[in-house]
């Protein structure tokens, strides 16, 4: 079924004992969603409470009818780029018209069943302009992190800071102590207990400081005065062909943005609870929830990956943590919210200093730096025109020029001869074995023995414990997901598990990625993982580059087949 909310399986038997657990850690979400959704809002530069409304709809909403049972929805740092340069550039009018074009676009891609087109999207695409958002965020703080005197601040990421470097003279110590005690309590509060987020303390701690001594310190209530309480009222934007003309490029980005956030944190969460998402319900869900934003004038939401993991490792199972996330939310706005004014900002800064240092993906960043020129080249490109020119244009020529790197790696890889009329036999299977999963180009074949044997062409007997795959065609990011397809046949976690990778020319940043996870899965549940006739150089290179033979082992990759057997039976 096209649409079919995770909701509707999940409380088919549910217990008193899982709601309990929901309920508790809808509770701790709550919490820990709290100054994040007034920081996203300030940040996008909107009014806090447009920050915390959309936490609300949205939350319930992305819960209620999204395709995963884990999801929590709301804003996320990642929108705080586009949501900011749209207001600066269209209004806050023009944010809520683009937010609600979104929503439509998102539901159009899940109607056309776009979700699992989301994975072509190029890991070190990603990882690039992931990191050029969290700079930009850094940079925006700077301001609050400092205390510096400043009347407006330059959009442009130079000029920005060329200003700060101005006004450095302004320095407030009061606000920079704030901020930096704020960076400390919620980095170091994990040890001491995940139960209660070190945000939170934080806030609590620093606005207790701020008041008590009379702390020269802007705060929330200084800057935007009292936080509202009252609900919004609900109204559609008003659209027409010259507006859909001027807001769809800001609308696609939302759009873009959000389905690959949400089906991201979709996939870590089907890894954390051993589940499964449906993307293209997923997709619809996010939609309904952008639309249903905009229409209460609130900023765009998605699914939060932070505050989906808290989730889980808190017990929630079922969309009624989520749910319950969002009216914890809604009942502190209504009966404690006016208190939040007493906010510094510099605590807020602090806040986001930490979300951006978590969001850098740094070691990924350097990681893929690391390898081919290729996957750096298209990192780069848009790690730069994301801090120094705007995200839309940084995916877009992203896209492009991955395809076109991509292309260029396909006609390197290419042989065209004679056909000499020798048959290849190490291409057949051995009599007696039977082959599943397809070997199409770009995909994953496996191969399992009657009687106790397996093999897969060279037809050796290998014992019942033994599992052979084998990859043909380029392990790139267009062709990860049918690998892991495929190693989701496995039915039982073999002893050894064999890849035969002979047929693979090439392997980008994404296939390394691919492998990484596979290594790490089979090797928690006690699976030996062997590279087969890996020997290809740009492979073994790859492979040298990711450490990916130090972490295998490099007597577990080998050159031959009849290798690769010998190992196996080694490891039983």
């Amino acid at each position: 079924m096209l649409f079919r909310p995770k909701i509707l399986d999940t409380l088919k038997n549910y217990s008193g004992a899982q709601l309990m657990r929901d309920l508790l850690a809808g509770v701790i979400v709550g919490i820990v969603a709290l100054p994040l959704a007034i920081a996203f809002g300030i940040a996008s530069g909107v009014s806090p409470e447009k920050g915390l409304f959309t936490a609300v709809i949205a939350g319930l909403i992305i819960s209620g009818l999204g395709g995963s049972r884990v999801q929590i929805g709301g804003p996320t740092g990642a929108f705080i780029v586009i949501v900011y340069g749209i207001v600066q550039q269209y209004g806050v009018t023009g944010l809520i018209i683009a937010t609600f074009i979104a929503g439509v676009m998102l539901i159009l891609m899940g109607l056309a069943r776009l979700g699992t087109v989301i994975q072509y999207i190029p890991h070190p695409l990603i990882v690039g302009f992931t990191s050029g958002i969290a700079l930009v965020i850094f940079s925006s703080q700077v301001k609050d992190l400092l205390g510096l005197h400043l009347a407006t601040v330059p959009a442009d990421f130079l000029d920005k800071w060329r200003v700060f470097g101005q006004h450095f003279s302004s320095l407030n110590l009061s606000a920079f102590g704030i901020a930096v005690a704020t960076v400390a309590i919620t980095l170091g509060w994990s040890k001491v207990t995940h139960r209660v987020p070190g945000s939170l303390i934080a806030i609590l701690l620093t606005t207790a400081v701020v008041s008590l001594f009379h702390l020269p310190v802007e705060t929330i209530g200084s800057r935007f005065g009292r936080i509202s309480s009252s609900f919004p009222t609900p109204a559609i934007p008003s659209l027409d062909l010259a507006t859909i003309r001027k807001m769809v490029q800001p609308a696609f980005t939302i759009a873009l943005l959000g389905g690959i956030e949400s089906l991201l944190s979709a996939v870590v969460a089907d890894g954390m609870i051993g589940g499964s998402h449906r993307s293209n319900t997923e997709l619809i869900a996010q939609g309904l929830a952008n639309i249903g934003s905009s229409v209460f004038g609130c900023i765009p939401a998605t699914g939060a990956i932070a505050r989906t993991a808290t989730n889980i490792r808190n017990g929630g199972r079922t969309p009624v943590a989520g749910l319950t996330h969002a009216i914890v939310l809604l009942l502190i706005m209504l009966f404690v919210g006016r208190w939040a004014a007493l906010i510094p900002m510099a605590t807020l800064a602090g806040i986001l200093v930490v979300v951006a240092y978590n969001m850098s993906e740094w070691e990924n960043f350097l990681a893929i730096v690391k390898g081919s020129w290729s996957d750096r080249a298209v990192l780069l490109t848009t790690f730069l025109l994301t801090v120094l020119v705007d995200l839309t244009v940084a995916i877009e020529i992203g896209l492009v020029l991955a395809a076109f790197l991509f292309l260029r790696q396909m006609v390197k890889s290419s042989a065209v001869g004679p056909w000499v009329g020798v048959d290849d036999e190490e291409d057949r299977p051995a009599e007696g074995t039977t082959v599943a999963g397809g070997t199409a180009e770009g995909g994953a074949g496996r191969a399992s023995g009657e009687g106790g044997e397996a093999g897969v062409g060279a037809g050796a007997g290998l014992p019942r414990s033994v599992e052979v795959f084998e990859i043909r065609g380029p392990l790139f990011f267009g062709a990860v997901y049918k690998f892991k397809d495929a190693m989701k046949q496995v039915e039982r976690a073999p002893k050894v598990l064999i890849l035969r990778m002979r047929h693979v020319p090439i392997i980008d940043a994404s296939g390394i990625r691919a492998l990484k996870e596979i290594h790490k899965e089979f090797r928690h549940g006690g699976t030996k993982l062997i590279l087969s006739e890996v020997t290809n150089p740009g492979v073994v290179k790859a492979l040298k580059d990711a450490r990916l033979l130090f972490a295998i082992g490099k007597a577990n990759v080998t050159e031959s087949f009849e290798e690769a057997m010998k190992r196996g039976r080694e490891l039983l």
